[in-house]
């Protein structure tokens, strides 16, 4: 696990999502939410949310996929992507 990695873990997990599981996957972020969440508006509301949050970490940003799964739908979040995420098709 890398510093930014759990850097984000750590404030994450500091937020206090009530029924939200926050662990490391690989280098990537697993967070599994409760049925209820939404994630239509978990993903919409994503890059200002986590904009705000990253102003409290002060390591040099890496490359960063987060993975959110509600058990029954999933998406994937990539913070900082480099060239091959950008170039994927």
């Amino acid at each position: 696990m890398n510093a930014y990695q759990q850097k984000w873990i750590d404030v994450l997990a500091a937020a206090n999502l009530q029924g939200w599981k926050i662990e490391p996957i690989g280098e990537d972020i697993h967070v599994e939410m409760p049925h209820i969440v939404d994630l239509k508006l978990i993903r919409d509301n994503l890059p200002e949310t986590l904009a705000a949050i990253s102003l409290d970490i002060s390591v040099p940003k890496e490359r960063l996929k987060f993975q959110f799964h509600n058990g029954y739908e999933n998406f994937e979040y990539v913070l900082n992507p480099g060239e091959a995420d950008l170039t994927k098709a």
